[in-house]
């Protein structure tokens, strides 16, 4: 065989090989960064949010000058044919592998709507287990719009990415699809949500600018919602999880002394059940933390300061778990606890994978100030009178 039929054969052969003509190039397609659901009128209505990823560049590169996102909007007898309609209406192919979070509103939660929504999202072969959940009673539509600060890229906000604001202060414990099905499929099938609301607490030269905040938790059962638990009634959850920090403020003891905010980070939490012989559990709470000063006037002492934390930490426990109770929710998961450590008794006194809780189910809680860091070498005034 002579050189130019080699060539020849080799060249045609490459006709025959599959290439790439059958995929989207990136530019044509459009990424959906978030979804929202709501239910009303017997209707699941949904929210697309759209980012593109050129912008995301450019906002990398500039720091500002980013469009904000477009929400798509339909609605349907499901959440699959609310979002075919949205197929309809869209010009380019929508891709779903970087989804980054699902907000629920409080009626798409109730009466087992959320299930099946969840249940999309864990099927479809294009989304992740690590999508971020949240729940509000907000507006949808108007928490989806918020831009973040300084006009950062989509992909930046708190809500796509909640662990670079929860490395300052954790005072709610991001919850991700798989955590949310381990959490209802587990005693006591229970599990709260990150609740979102909007605030405008920043502003610009063109006046006040909304933003997101994480402002409590909602509780989610398999029935659907229980409720939520807000602002400060909420605090007590921080000190239940693992908590990358956090902060309390307490007013010191004693004549016309002012208030107090320390730092807390570290934290080391054990829940220990302990059965008696009528089979009734208490519950038995050991909190590690260490605490930092900042800013301080007047003379304080390293055995005040710990007086006070242990006080204040064990008073939010106590105030957010009451809270809980009049939900009838195991806010602090105290079912899983027993069923880790005393299965037998667990299956005596379990209805529905849940143990009953009053009052008294929580026995004592200890609080162990491990150490108190001034911020300088010193406990006295940087200012003095």
């Amino acid at each position: 065989m002579t050189m130019n039929k080699l060539l020849f054969l080799i060249l045609s052969s490459t006709l025959l090989l599959a290439g790439c003509w059958d995929v989207t190039e990136p530019q044509r397609m459009y990424y959906i960064n978030a979804v929202g659901v709501d239910f009303e009128d017997d209707k699941y209505k949904v929210y697309l949010q759209i980012i593109n990823f050129a912008d995301v560049a450019r906002s990398q590169q500039s720091g500002g000058d980013v469009e904000p996102a477009e929400v798509g909007y339909a609605e349907g007898k499901t959440i699959e044919e609310a979002i075919y309609k949205l197929y309809r209406s869209s010009d380019q192919e929508i891709f779903w592998g970087h989804m980054r979070y699902l907000i629920f509103s409080e009626r798409a939660m109730e009466n087992e709507r959320s299930i099946p929504v969840i249940d999309t999202f864990i099927r479809f072969r294009e989304t992740r287990y690590h999508i971020w959940v949240y729940c509000t009673t907000d507006p949808i539509n108007d928490l989806m719009l918020v831009t973040p600060i300084l006009r950062n890229s989509m992909t930046a906000s708190k809500l796509s990415n909640p662990i670079s604001t929860t490395k300052q202060l954790t005072f709610v414990q991001p919850i991700n699809l798989r955590e949310l099905i381990i959490g209802l499929n587990e005693p006591s099938h229970e599990i709260g949500i990150p609740y979102v609301k909007i605030m405008k607490g920043w502003e610009n030269d063109e006046g006040k600018m909304e933003e997101t905040t994480f402002s409590g938790i909602g509780i989610l059962s398999k029935n659907g919602i229980k409720g939520f638990i807000k602002d400060s009634s909420a605090r007590g959850n921080q000190w239940m999880n693992e908590t990358s920090r956090g902060e309390v403020t307490f007013k010191l003891e004693g004549g016309e002394r002012d208030y107090l905010t320390v730092d807390i980070d570290n934290l080391n939490l054990e829940v220990k059940p302990i059965v008696n012989k009528n089979d009734q559990v208490e519950f038995e709470i050991d909190i590690k933390i260490q605490g930092t000063l900042n800013g301080f006037k007047g003379k304080i002492t390293t055995d005040e300061v710990r007086k006070n934390i242990a006080q204040q930490i064990e008073k939010e426990v106590k105030e957010t778990y009451q809270e809980g109770l009049k939900l009838d929710a195991d806010v602090y998961r105290l079912s899983e606890y027993l069923y880790r450590s005393n299965v037998k008794v667990w299956k005596k006194i379990e209805h529905n994978g849940k143990i009953p809780l009053t009052e008294n189910s929580i026995g004592k809680i200890n609080v162990h100030v491990n150490k108190i860091n001034p911020g300088r070498k010193t406990f006295d005034e940087t200012i003095e009178e």
